[in-house]
């Protein structure tokens, strides 16, 4: 690696799309971004856009067949912009893995060994291993000389003691199948905890923080220290809060019965609880802002999903309270958590035992800066953070390529 070798290109394969941001870590500055989606489609989507010359964001739609034309593509729209990918300052390229289960704790240089870990996860993590591996591949095609580093969403929460991240079944059957609570939005939650403990002036060592990672995914952790402690997704992203489309927490039982008296197979069953359930399933509204539009419109079905929708959330809040002992702060972040004033709202009130409050006139404040969003007298600081996880993917990846 070359002293002026100091970019990171990100890349977030899904199924059917690619997100991409190229960052300079010498200052921390995004040259480019960009989106492919619906790969393997008639009509695929490139959106780019060129931060590093101020131009206009670029979009051209045509059959992108795969993800190696997709990231071909990526890599002519970098090139055009004197930002390509055989550029001398090129650093590595850093990849979201979604599901690193407990080898993983750390940001890893990917090599075949670390591949064929990253392949034996994909049975619980069916949805986006593939996709991540599609894309590692495909990016080493691309750059065989360039570092390539897998950022897991799992390795900030393999910190959990046993206690929390043990389901109560039978030990050897766990084992057997890797059967236990692994997390996710893990990179979000570091990099939200961390930023809150700045926030607050203090190290992140000497803050207790409940992070709330609200978007169409959804999760909570409980950050001791610096250390994540407990957190609400489990085996899969389906347990805990409630989602977009997923239900979040649900009798187990519901499955069986599922089967039983509905007659649904596994498959029918996953795509209820995955697609079909949360929000979207409550009221047939995954956008916080068209509910809160319905329910100004006196729609009782809105409400009730918004109801249920803050009740998971205050069920959290308090558990995480509780398994905390003392809590510095509570941050709300992603989609959801940035912009919903009203959510935040709910969810604190009441909660004034606790020590938590909401100021309405700073929470009405919009801003894409960190701020605290609770009044003075409050002994819990409740705070807005916006989230990066590029950029803390970024950094994990230049850090460990500059070792």
């Amino acid at each position: 690696m070359t002293a002026n070798a100091t970019r990171v290109l990100v890349l977030n394969s899904g199924s059917s799309s690619v997100k991409y941001q190229l960052l300079d870590m010498a200052d921390g500055s995004r040259l480019a971004v960009g989106l492919v989606e619906r790969i393997g489609e008639e009509t695929s989507r490139l959106a780019h856009t060129p931060l590093a010359t101020g131009g206009a964001k670029r979009e051209t739609e045509g059959a992108i067949a795969d993800h190696e034309a997709a990231l071909k593509a990526v890599a002519a729209e970098l090139a055009a912009d004197d930002l390509g990918l055989d550029s001398p300052e090129l650093a590595a390229i850093g990849h979201r893995v979604v599901h690193g289960g407990l080898k993983f704790s750390a940001p890893t240089v990917i090599d075949d060994a670390v591949l064929k870990e990253i392949e034996r996860l994909v049975p619980v993590a069916p949805l986006h291993n593939p996709a991540n591996i599609t894309g590692i591949r495909t990016a080493q095609a691309l750059r065989p000389d360039l570092p390539q580093v897998a950022v897991f969403d799992t390795a900030f929460h393999t910190t959990m003691p046993e206690h929390a991240a043990r389901y109560a079944i039978d030990v050897e059957t766990a084992d057997a199948h890797r059967i236990r609570r692994y997390g996710f939005h893990g990179t979000s939650h570091a990099y939200v905890s961390r930023k809150t403990a700045e926030l607050l002036g203090k190290d992140p060592s000497e803050v207790n923080v409940i992070v709330l990672h609200l978007g169409n995914g959804a999760s909570a952790s409980a950050v001791a220290g610096g250390r994540c402690v407990d957190t609400s997704m489990g085996l899969t992203p389906l347990e805990g809060l409630v989602m977009g489309t997923r239900s979040g927490d649900i009798d187990p039982a519901v499955t069986f019965h599922l089967k039983r008296v509905a007659g649904m197979s596994e498959d029918e069953v996953d795509v209820l609880l995955n697609k079909k359930s949360g929000l979207i399933g409550l009221c047939g509204d995954n956008d916080m802002r068209e509910i809160r539009r319905r329910i100004d419109e006196g729609d009782q079905r809105a409400a009730l999903a918004f109801d249920i929708y803050i009740h998971r959330l205050k069920k959290y809040i308090g558990a995480y309270t509780a398994v905390l002992g003392r809590v510095d702060a509570v941050a709300f972040t992603a989609g959801v958590g940035e912009n919903a004033a009203p959510v935040r709202e709910a969810a604190i009130a009441g909660l004034e035992e606790l020590g938590m409050a909401v100021d309405a006139s700073l929470n009405a404040v919009r801003s894409d800066e960190p701020r605290l969003i609770s009044p003075d007298y409050a002994r819990v600081a409740v705070a807005v953070v916006p989230t990066d996880e590029e950029l803390e993917i970024a950094q994990q990846t230049y850090a460990l390529v500059k070792e």
